[in-house]
């Protein structure tokens, strides 16, 4: 089968959308509103699942809760909760209310999480009642912030934190005894601000509009291959983008069924919640693949309902891809994406997958490669990809950053920063960011904000942060510090700074003390010649 054309898809988006409705509404008069829309497996709480008609009766009431606490139609709603029954309720009920869902990671610390809502204007925050003592200092004061709605736990009757009024999510949900019908949103109306990591030292948030749900229907086909009934393992976190659209939004605007997991996991989970759910089809992020392949004996005959397997986040290894064709008998179908339009070049089925490769365009996607005129390059020379600027996946703009908007859509497109060549045949082989973006383990970390934090301990001069690949699977974030004279700061105690002001996927893991860095004749640092030294040190060079 040839690649569709753009120019024989036809995008059909009508002038009201809501997402919300979309994935839990919309099911209610067919058979599907009966059907599990989700399972979540954790830890400590065990299973919980919800049908496509609880889901839509629990957002549509914390839609309601939002109208009765005042949030008007635009308000920022921040999202930072565990996988669970309670992300899918406050993401879509958010929606459904006309305001703009804010999801964040429960990796965050509370000083990330301060900045999140106070660049995005935050009025309601929702989050687990566990992590509420550990955020409640840095937010308690925060202006503009009114309300914070707990998961978890019980009635909070008069409860305040400084400005804020406390609420128990499962109280003020069963309180509510009449719910107004949806917002009638428009298609363009913005939806959800999903925060990415940006060149400037802070995350950067991009907002989408309900429409995006509509530019994401080419992926059904070209990437997932969803079939009726599937059942959708996901490894991931809600918060991530990826996630919240290939574990949340997809299958339940397909009306199928998705598993998540909360809590500690290792290489065998995810076989084995394949194999107790009956799942069909399963997403991840290569580090994932390669745990199971390395440290399982799981094959095929262990997951005979497992059908289609996805990846994304990084580039899948073509080793790894020959492990898992032998060990499991199937593909792992790639995708690229960005936060600005989600996944766009996938590999698919209805063509061999040549490893390295990302594949083709989606169907309806104008993707081109430009040289810097705007002019399409020819096939096998490198050019920068850039999407039409009408694609109704493409985002609104960047969040109070109208010059970032306007730098990156011209002439009709959205220059997405990415460089890739197409061959003869029209698989487009992706070459990466002109930028510095460290790619470590499925999270995209921005240098600048790993050495802005860096540079706040008081023993640091300089710090320059870049991604140090360890071997051919795995990239971690190094720190290069140059530290200021008389100091008397170990790598343990850079180390230790680091886990207590970034996240997780953010924090050094190897710390280089350096006299200076490799410079340009303008003094400008050059990353590329930094990377090279640190990774050709002898190997324990690094704290």
């Amino acid at each position: 089968m040839s690649p569709i054309s753009p120019d024989e898809w036809r995008w059909s988006v009508p002038e009201h959308f809501n997402i919300g409705v979309a994935c839990t509404d919309a099911h209610l008069c067919t058979p599907v509103a009966a059907q599990t829309a989700m399972i979540v497996e954790d830890d400590r709480l065990g299973t919980s699942r919800a049908t496509f008609a609880e889901l839509a009766d629990a957002s549509s009431r914390f839609a309601q809760l939002l109208r009765n606490l005042g949030v008007a139609l635009g308000e920022r709603v921040l999202i930072r909760l565990p996988n669970s029954l309670a992300y899918p309720v406050a993401f879509l009920g958010a929606m459904k209310r006309g305001a703009i869902a804010v999801p964040t990671s429960t990796l965050l610390v509370a000083e990330e999480v301060r900045y999140l809502a106070q660049d995005s204007g935050a009025t309601v925050l929702v989050t687990h009642e566990a992590m509420w003592p550990d955020l409640e200092p840095a937010l308690r004061d925060l202006q503009g912030l009114r309300h914070v709605i707990l998961a978890g736990g019980g009635p909070l009757p008069g409860a305040v934190a400084g400005g804020c009024a406390l609420h128990g999510l499962d109280a003020a949900l069963a309180g509510i005894t009449r719910v107004e019908a949806p917002h009638d949103t428009r298609a363009d109306d913005p939806a959800y601000l999903v925060y990415t990591s940006g060149t400037t030292g802070h995350p950067k948030g991009v907002l989408h509009a309900h429409r995006a749900m509509i530019g994401r229907k080419p992926a059904a086909s070209h990437w997932f291959d969803f079939h009726p009934g599937d059942r959708i393992m996901h490894s991931g976190k809600f918060n991530w983008t990826y996630v919240l659209g290939s574990g949340l939004m997809d299958p339940l605007y397909n009306g199928l069924t998705v598993i998540v997991h909360e809590g500690a996991n290792d290489a065998a989970l995810w076989p084995r919640l394949i194999a107790e759910h009956g799942c069909t089809v399963f997403i991840g992020v290569p580090t994932i693949y390669r745990q199971i392949i390395q440290k399982t004996g799981f094959t095929k005959r262990d997951l005979p309902t497992l059908r289609h397997c996805m990846s994304a986040g990084e580039h899948l290894s073509d080793e790894m891809l020959t492990a898992w064709r032998e060990r499991f008998g199937m593909d792992v179908y790639e995708a690229i994406g960005m936060s600005e339009i989600s996944y766009y070049l996938s590999q698919n089925k209805f063509h061999p997958i040549r490893p390295g490769s990302a594949g083709f365009p989606q169907p309806g996607h104008d993707v081109r490669l430009l040289d810097e005129e705007l002019r399409e390059v020819p096939a096998g020379e490198e050019g920068m990809i850039c999407i039409r600027d009408d694609d109704p996946g493409l985002f609104l703009r960047y969040w109070n950053l109208p010059e970032e908007t306007a730098k990156h859509r011209r002439g009709g497109w959205f220059l997405t920063g990415d460089y890739a060549r197409r061959d003869a045949d029209g698989y487009v082989w992706f070459i990466g960011r002109r930028d510095d973006i460290i790619n470590t383990f499925g999270y995209r970390v921005s240098p600048h904000e790993v050495e802005r934090v860096m540079k706040t301990h008081p023993d640091v001069a300089d710090c320059v942060a870049v991604g140090e690949d360890v071997d051919k699977e795995k990239t971690l974030v190094a720190a290069c510090v140059v530290l200021r004279p008389g100091a008397t700061a170990t790598p343990a105690d850079l180390l230790a700074f680091g886990e207590q002001h970034l996240a997780g996927y953010k924090r050094p893991k190897r710390i280089h003390l350096v006299a200076d860095y490799p410079r340009t004749k303008n003094g400008k640092v050059i990353r590329t010649q930094l990377k090279r030294e640190i990774e050709a040190r002898p190997q324990g060079g690094a704290a």
